[in-house]
């Protein structure tokens, strides 16, 4: 049986939305995307909400907007996708990682703390697979009169917000709570991904959620957000269709980061069943995942659940205690061999040649890399049927008592 690690659902309801927009003629940006981004709204239950081609583009023009460019530092965990310090780098600022917590995977609140400078401009923390990040702490944080005399505004906006910018990557954790909210809302911006191995795709695409405090208005800093995602553009290709709308102006050098109707069809079947259907799969599996493990000594299953927060059920990351980084690859090698397919998320940022690059060395986040060597990601999707989960446990447990 080969049960591969994560493809996307997609059904009937699904193709027949996306054959009716290729029918409209109308595939680019235009009344679905709107409708699309109307409901990411009412689900997250926050003001205004942009959909777009990537949760990369959504980050770097969240960083552009706040006016972080050169000589800035923006704090990432060490522990994420490259994306997430990627986009500071392309700002010109410089990422400034630190270590997570072992326990969640989540950036460590108190080293996040010591790293700030009169530099930092963003913290940009990081759900990783889909549990939420302690906002609470990180708010706090900022809030203090001690950090707040550090910050040191360059641009209007800045001096608006007159703190740290909190923006949440967001990328795994769609669905997910933290304090009774939905993630969306849990900082002054926060960025979904809807790539194709997300628990909401729309094939490629993301979103920009809009939640920022007064004096900011939430609307018009989407209407912002809207051109600028189009080079500048004043107008969208929709409003251009409306009497003489034919005329438009060049705002500002933007950037090209418009979604389109053809994936927004994709996002408005996959939301209107998300909680009914997709969520309801992935408890179901997680819950499955953990009545086999936790009665092995060797494992430890992941926190998807505590008193503030719950999961969006995105990644089941089983660390194996008392192993070391090569015998993981073993024990993946083994799982791989017998037809299951399994991953790593992820390889900390300073394992990689680019980041190596730059100075960053792995031994100044001891947490980030005890985590990645002791982890495996196992399959959780919406079509994993029982017999293909109960294949995925005896291969996991054989592979490791093996190799461990």
């Amino acid at each position: 049986m080969k049960i591969p690690f994560s493809p996307p659902h997609i059904d009937q309801e699904m193709i027949d939305e996306v054959v009716d927009t290729l029918k409209s003629g109308w595939i680019t940006t235009g009344p679905k995307t709107r409708l699309f981004e109307e409901r990411l709204a009412t689900y997250c239950e926050v003001p205004k909400v942009l959909a777009l081609n990537s949760a990369t583009i959504g980050l770097e023009l969240v960083l552009r907007w706040f006016g972080v460019g050169k000589g800035d530092e923006v704090i990432v965990p060490a522990y994420t996708y490259s994306a997430t310090a990627n986009v500071v780098l392309h700002t010109g600022a410089k990422p400034v990682m630190v270590d997570i917590n072992q326990e969640d995977y989540n950036i460590n609140v108190k080293a996040l703390k010591k790293a700030i400078t009169k530099r930092t401009k963003v913290i940009m923390p990081v759900d990783i697979a889909g549990f939420p990040c302690d906002y609470d702490a990180i708010y706090k944080i900022v809030s203090k009169e001690k950090i707040q005399k550090k910050f040191r505004p360059k641009s209007e906006i800045q001096s608006q917000l007159n703190r740290i910018l909190i923006l949440s990557d967001a990328a795994h954790s769609f669905g997910a709570l933290y304090q009774g909210k939905k993630a969306g809302n849990l900082a002054d911006m926060s960025v979904f991904s809807f790539h194709a191995v997300k628990n909401l795709t729309t094939a490629e695409g993301g979103a920009i959620t809009f939640t920022l405090p007064r004096p900011f208005d939430n609307e018009e800093v989407y209407k912002f957000f809207r051109y600028f995602s189009l080079h500048g553009q004043s107008k969208d290709a929709l409003e251009k269709t409306k009497g003489s709308g034919w005329q438009y102006d060049i705002l500002l050098p933007g950037y090209k980061g418009n979604m389109t109707d053809i994936q927004a069809s994709l996002g408005l079947v996959a939301l209107k069943k998300y909680d009914e259907e997709n969520l309801k799969r992935r408890k179901e599996i997680f819950a499955y995942y953990q009545s086999r493990f936790e009665e092995k000594p060797w494992a430890i299953v992941p926190l998807y659940t505590n008193e503030k927060a719950e999961t969006s059920y995105h990644l089941f990351l089983l660390r194996i205690s008392g192993i070391k980084e090569i015998q993981r690859n073993k024990i993946i090698d083994e799982i791989e061999a017998h037809g299951v397919s399994v991953n790593v998320h992820f390889q900390p940022l300073p394992l990689l040649t680019a980041y190596k690059q730059l100075g960053y060395k792995m031994c100044d986040y001891p947490d980030a890399y005890a985590n990645y060597a002791t982890t495996i990601s196992l399959p959780v999707y919406q079509d994993l049927t029982d017999e293909q989960l109960k294949s995925i446990v005896e291969t996991v447990i054989k592979a490791v008592e093996k190799w461990r």
